[in-house]
């Protein structure tokens, strides 16, 4: 009898191990736990997380007041109008990067790049990140690069941080070798890709339009190097029509997510609904240096740009328009705040505007400046430069037909290229432009102002300044780095420089 017992409880027990030998994996999968991302959907919010990252912080307070764009009479929020350091703006952008938009487009690369058949999502998928690391190494100097969201690949949970050097050449090899493996006669993101909708022809023409903006970058510390990249550019084929211009497409909802951060972001953190201009959150208003700009050259770009409140609507005039001094500290009255300049709501600031990232207005003159350096032979600088404005009016019909400027003729010539001006004195006309072209992407905008030092601004001197009156050369680390990645950090400032506003990254020397 005992030995029956024995065998049927061992039987009992062989049985329970096979059954759950057979259904183990069953049981210890997450049914809510996605084993294998979808390339497309993840794609879509790199995209969506790369361009909402801390706007209002990042390309407002920070970039746009650093270059006189943006100005408010507030302390707090006064970081880039007023060179002052808070820990909470100047950490954002880095913090936020890459846990999101990094991390999710190379979950994108790991999940294609086997696969002969999806070559092209994997070579947009570079041109993108080159496009995500080019923003951040711009702000900070040397970064995480090569080791970071790598942790499920490689367990590197506390990634080196590579140099600008480095970086930048990474960037051009990723941009040259990407373009030239794209393949027309092979699929997509498709409507995924919420700025090409998979065009892998116009993708190409982005790609090379960056590698000249990244070539360009490098005159100071490279001009070499930098020559040979802006030719490569060039010969590839960089955005010269409209139609390709690389934009991003938003809708008023019905996610916050959903909506352009240049409107929303900026909306929900200081230029509030219902304020009118007299009780803005952060005070802010634009910039003296920047209206006093569009209203001494006539420039009918003002209209699209800036409005004052009168009431609950913005008259966009050019002639009502006013700039709000940098680097003030006294409070208007309500009544006074609302006579300053602000972004129209109906145009940049509206919900569902797109965004430009990268246009034919933007890739003219820099091909105007690789003229003017004798880099580029095919067009006169002149009439790239002359191109670049056209273009740049043309573009404002993204916000609506109506708002695209269609003739540029008076503008040019109450504005004529200075053709027998000193080199310098056609960089500064050149980069003015792009200064007021690219209202909005205060980022690049302050990238290519410390490259070329154009257009002149005169810094201001506010009380307890952390630059001694200088404009910041870039933006400090999150001070979480010198606990987490201590060691890394510290390997990255003996090479680059103390870890201040005022130390140049590698291209800026």
């Amino acid at each position: 009898m005992k030995k029956i017992t024995f065998l049927y409880i061992a039987g009992i027990l062989l049985g329970s191990m096979s059954s759950c030998t057979k259904d183990f994996e069953e049981i210890n999968t997450n049914p809510n736990a996605v084993e294998k991302p979808n390339p497309n959907f993840v794609f879509s919010k790199s995209q969506l997380d790369g361009l909402n990252n801390n706007y209002f912080f990042t390309n407002i307070l920070e970039c746009g007041g650093m270059m006189q764009h943006y100005a408010t009479y507030k302390e707090a929020s006064g970081v880039g109008d007023k060179y002052l350091s808070n820990e909470v703006y100047f950490s954002a952008y880095f913090n936020q990067a890459y846990p999101t938009a990094i991390n999710e487009v190379e979950i994108v690369i790991d999940a294609v790049k086997n696969n002969p058949a999806e070559s092209n999502k994997l070579n947009i998928a570079r041109i993108w990140k080159a496009y995500l690391y080019h923003r951040i190494t711009d702000l900070y100097g040397d970064i995480p690069y090569s080791e970071a969201a790598k942790a499920n690949s490689t367990q590197v949970f506390l990634p080196k941080y590579d140099s600008q050097e480095f970086i930048y050449k990474d960037l051009l090899k990723e941009l040259d070798e990407a373009a030239t493996s794209l393949d027309a006669a092979k699929a997509s993101f498709g409507k995924s890709d919420f700025i090409y909708d998979g065009d892998v022809t116009k993708w190409k023409k982005f790609a090379y339009s960056l590698m000249l903006r990244l070539g360009l970058r490098l005159s100071k510390v490279d001009a070499a190097l930098a020559k040979n990249w802006v030719t490569k550019a060039a010969a590839g084929g960089v955005i010269i029509n409209g139609t390709d211009n690389a934009v991003m497409k938003y809708t008023d909802g019905p996610n916050d997510f959903n909506r352009n951060p240049v409107g929303f972001d900026s909306r929900r953190w200081d230029f509030s609904a219902g304020s009118y201009g007299q009780k803005n959150v952060e005070g802010g208003k634009l910039a003296k240096t920047f209206i006093d700009v569009l209203k001494n050259t006539l420039d009918p770009r003002i209209s699209v740009y800036a409005g004052v409140w009168e009431g609950t609507t913005q008259n966009t005039a050019l002639a009502v328009q006013k700039g709000f001094p940098n680097g003030l500290k006294d409070a208007p009255t309500p009544a006074q705040q609302a006579t300053y300049s602000e972004p129209n709501q109906s145009t940049v600031f509206k919900y569902d505007a797109p965004l430009m990232l990268l246009s034919n207005a933007e890739t003219n003159f820099y091909l105007a400046e690789a003229a003017a350096r004798g880099w580029y032979t095919a067009e006169s600088d002149k009439d790239l430069y002359e191109k670049g404005v056209k273009a740049s009016f043309l573009n404002m019909g993204i916000y609506g037909a109506a708002y695209a400027i269609t003739d540029a003729a008076p503008y040019l010539t109450l504005n004529p290229y200075n053709t027998a001006g000193t080199f310098d004195q056609k960089m500064n006309q050149i980069h003015t432009q792009i200064w007021i072209a690219l209202f909005v992407d205060e980022q690049e905008v302050y990238a290519n102002w410390r490259r070329t030092g154009y257009p002149v601004l005169v810094p201001v001197n506010f009380p307890g300044n952390v630059t001694n009156g200088t404009i910041p050369r870039r933006l400090k680390y999150p001070v979480s780095e010198y606990s987490v990645n201590s060691s890394n950090l510290a390997e990255a400032l003996k090479r680059q420089g103390e870890d201040t506003f005022t130390t140049k990254i590698w291209w800026d020397k």
